[in-house]
């Protein structure tokens, strides 16, 4: 499966795709996309000079909630023009709160073909960021993160690169309270071992975190046992191993583990149970998603979002 839609709705406001000739209308009451469609794009316009544009209108000082779309059809351009664009708006995106850079379809981009930077200049820029979200794990980083209220932090990939990884534990995000990152699979720039998420199990890293959401991992049943004691289970509320390869293994070891049962909600939508363990699983005493049932094919098991 790949990433089919565009989002319709960001932060809890419905999305409005930004036009130029209507300009900003509802600042307040509605997230705002900005993308450029492949005619545009073949015809030279850049996401950066619909970025100005936006930036120059009127009412750009009252939007909270602004989201970044295609920028690129043929895997060319990276987001350093996005990320500059963007931190040179500081002044007058000065109510920004809720930002996400890279709503791409598979039509537009294949999330593994979607060329990222590094974006830390963006946490700098806005002191009052509380949501920020990215989609695409080549060249993206994330280096020397800190920003005091950031809420909500969001990193899909097909494949998380070890540089990223060791970005997101070495970050410094005091009030973060939930994080959701998808590690993808190793064709496409997973490496990492259950051991890199260690500062992250640690419950040090983000004293305030109550979500954690690890999809979209080849290693689902290595990371459910690494939960097993882990100190970040006596903080969450929700635990998310969603989009990946999660088996009986990985299921039995959530079942074993006595904080499994103390959370609000489990999703394991995506996953390789067999019927008999599924049963289990409705047992525990919480809420369990657990869609989207897959056998393997030929001893595989593939994530749910890669290429």
């Amino acid at each position: 499966m790949t990433v089919s839609d565009n989002l319709d709705v960001f932060c809890g406001k419905s999305v409005d795709d930004y036009d130029r000739n209507t300009g900003i209308v509802n600042p307040q009451g509605r997230a705002y996309r900005i993308r450029i469609t492949y005619d545009e794009y073949e015809q030279g316009t850049k996401s950066e000079d619909l970025i100005t544009a936006f930036v120059n209108d009127p009412k750009a000082g009252e939007v909270t909630d602004l989201i970044i779309g295609a920028y690129d059809y043929e895997s060319s351009t990276d987001s350093v023009g996005i990320v500059t664009a963007i931190v040179n708006a500081k002044d007058k995106l000065r109510n920004l709160k809720n930002l996400f850079i890279g709503d791409i379809t598979y039509e537009e981009s294949e999330i593994s073909w979607i060329q990222q930077s590094d974006v830390s200049p963006v946490f700098a820029a806005y002191p009052g960021l509380v949501h920020f979200q990215v989609r695409g794990g080549t060249g993206l980083r994330l280096s020397a993160l800190k920003h005091d209220t950031l809420e909500t932090l969001i990193i899909e990939t097909g494949g998380m690169y070890p540089e990223t990884l060791k970005d997101v534990c070495n970050a410094n995000l005091p009030n973060l309270r939930s994080l959701e990152l998808w590690l993808g699979s190793e064709h496409y720039g997973f490496e990492s071992k259950t051991e890199d998420l260690a500062p992250i199990l640690s419950g040090k890293l983000f004293p305030k975190l109550k979500r954690l959401a690890l999809r979209d991992s080849e290693i689902s049943d290595d990371i459910a046992k690494a939960l097993t004691g882990a100190p970040v289970m006596e903080q969450i509320e929700e635990l998310d191993l969603s989009m990946g390869t999660l088996g009986d293994a990985g299921a039995q070891a959530l079942i074993d583990n006595p904080a499994v049962r103390k959370l609000k909600n489990l999703n394991i939508d995506h996953h390789y149970l067999s019927n008999a363990m599924m049963e289990k699983m409705r047992q525990i005493g919480i809420p369990v998603e657990m869609d989207d049932q897959n056998e393997e094919d030929e001893g595989e098991r593939y994530v749910e979002v890669a290429e």
